[in-house]
C-alpha cells in the first residue's frame, strides 16, 4: 500500500520533535547586500566601503546579520513546511557565528525540538532550532524559533 503524506503545509498536528528540513543553497550577491542597505538604511561601511572593510576582522565587505536571517527565514518558506499553516512567529533568538560574504552560498537546516498545545483548539506551538551553513559547511548563524501553527483541519475548510 503507497503511504500519501502531504509535504507541503504542515499543521501543528502533522509534525513531530526531531523533523528536519534541509534548505536549497543561495549565493549571496552584492546586489542582494546594496537593495538590504538601501530596504533597511543600515548603509555601515562594514556593508558598503570596501577600502574600509578591508581593515575589518572580515577584510571585506560582509552580508547584514539580519540580511542573512532574512534569506535563511526565505530559504526555509521556499520549502513549503508551513505554506497556509502559519498563523505567526511568536519569537526568534538569533546567533551570529561567521561573517557572510558577498559569493557566499548559504543554507539552513530547521528542526523542531518541541510543541505544546494552547487553549485554543485551532492552534498550537512549536520550537524549533535554525542553523545555517556556508558552502564550506561552516554555521553562519544559529537561532530558535517558537511559531504558532494552524491544527489539522483549521482554517475551516482546509486539509
Amino acid at each position: 500500500m503507497t503511504m500519501r503524506y502531504r509535504i507541503r503545509g504542515k499543521s501543528f498536528d502533522d509534525v513531530s520533535i526531531g523533523n528536519e528540513v534541509v534548505t536549497s543553497g543561495r549565493t549571496i550577491t552584492e546586489t542582494d547586500i546594496v537593495n538590504f542597505a538601501s530596504i533597511s538604511g543600515d548603509f555601515h561601511p562594514e556593508h558598503m566601503n570596501e577600502e574600509f572593510a578591508k581593515n575589518s576582522p572580515a577584510g571585506t565587505r560582509i552580508a547584514h546579520g539580519i540580511l542573512t536571517v532574512a534569506i535563511s527565514v526565505g530559504l526555509i518558506n521556499q520549502t513549503g513546511i508551513f505554506e497556509g499553516t502559519t498563523i505567526s512567529v511568536l519569537e526568534m533568538k538569533t546567533r551570529f557565528t561567521k561573517a557572510v560574504k558577498p559569493g557566499d552560498t548559504i543554507y539552513a537546516i530547521f528542526k523542531i525540538t518541541g510543541k505544546r498545545e494552547t487553549k485554543k483548539p485551532d492552534r498550537g506551538i512549536i520550537k524549533a532550532e535554525v542553523h545555517t551553513f556556508n558552502q564550506y559547511e561552516e554555521s553562519v548563524m544559529s537561532g530558535e524559533c517558537l511559531i504558532m501553527l494552524y491544527r489539522k483541519g483549521y482554517p475551516k475548510g482546509s486539509l
